[in-house]
């Protein structure tokens, strides 16, 4: 009975021994490495050759590892990346995380992009579904590296066919022989050029030269524009001041004269009224008498001035003669 008592006492003191070894190794781990964050990053892209356990470098410092890769449940375009990096890492607002493979096959995420004072990453307290849909903090991607180019390739690769086909297009039989007239033409034309090289650099002389003589005009032009300003100031400016004095004294006479033809309107109407009519009257009077005076005048030459007193004397009658 005492012998079976010692063996549950010596396994009890070893379990609790190993108990207590574990949690000192435990402990020591998280000394050593210290606190870590959990962030989710969602690749719509392959993640061929990444695995669990990659490494996780910011700035290509080494900062943490991948704990779980899979295809996620609301959608499966989408490969939830999950990595915990140490807590001293700067993941801010403005991170983003990029899958960076080499030729060996072998890839890494990798973290950069923190702006100093920016917020960390973390889950909103209002709505944090939208920003962390599996609990934890989403990092935002952006394609780079041999990843971004795999996943264009196909793009790329078709690109390079339609390019091939308009290459093949235009260097057809039919514009291969347009191509050699061009060139043909254009050697023509730089030969005529070059046997006109006298002629055009002549021509160079001659437009110099007429450049030149415009030049001159120009300034001539600006020297008689002084001296018209001159002559404007010194001659006309006086001569218009004149002129504005003489149209002031017309501009007074004419005035006066209105004056004068207001003050004489009531003297010209009774001449116009009782004048007139008058001097009619008397011209008709005048008339009458001038006839009367004729009348008288012809009686004396016919029968002297007896005629006016008495009738006309009769013609002595005489008979025939036997």
């Amino acid at each position: 009975m005492e012998t079976r008592s010692n063996h549950v006492l010596v396994g009890a003191v070893v379990l609790i021994l190993i108990a207590v070894l574990a949690l000192f190794f435990v402990w020591i781990a998280r000394v050593n490495g210290g606190s870590e964050k959990q962030y989710d990053i969602f690749f719509k892209q392959s993640v061929d050759g990444l695995s669990k356990g990659s490494t996780v470098s910011f700035s290509g410092v080494p900062s943490g590892q991948v704990t779980e890769i899979a295809l996620w449940k609301d959608d499966p375009q989408f490969v939830r990346v999950r990595i915990t990096v140490k807590d001293e890492t700067p993941v801010l607002l403005g991170t983003t995380a990029t899958i960076q493979c080499s030729f060996t096959g072998t890839c890494t995420v990798q973290l950069d992009g923190a702006v100093k004072g920016a917020p960390p990453i973390d889950c909103p307290a209002d709505n944090p579904r939208s920003a962390c849909p599996d609990g934890v903090p989403v990092i935002p991607t952006k394609p780079g590296g041999l990843g971004a180019l795999l996943s264009s390739a196909p793009q790329l690769l078709e690109r390079l066919s339609s390019l091939t086909e308009r290459l093949t297009e235009l260097l057809s039989d039919k514009n291969q022989a347009s191509i050699t007239g061009i060139l043909a033409n254009t050697n023509r034309l730089s030969k005529a050029l070059a046997d006109r090289g006298p002629e055009i650099a002549a021509t160079v002389a001659e437009t110099r030269v007429a450049i030149q003589k415009a030049g001159d005009a120009a300034q001539q032009i600006g020297v008689l524009a002084g001296t018209t300003n001159t002559l404007l100031n010194e001659d006309v400016r006086p001569a218009a001041q004149n002129l504005n004095k003489a149209v002031a004294a017309a501009q007074h006479s004419m005035e006066s004269l209105d004056a004068a033809i207001g003050d004489a309107r009531p003297g010209l109407q009774a001449f116009s009224k009782q004048t007139i009519p008058e001097v009619g009257q008397l011209v008709h009077d005048l008339r009458r008498m001038s006839a009367a005076l004729t009348d008288v005048a012809e009686k004396i030459d016919q029968g002297g001035a007896g005629s006016l007193v008495g009738p006309p004397k009769l013609p002595d009658y005489k008979g025939p003669k036997k």
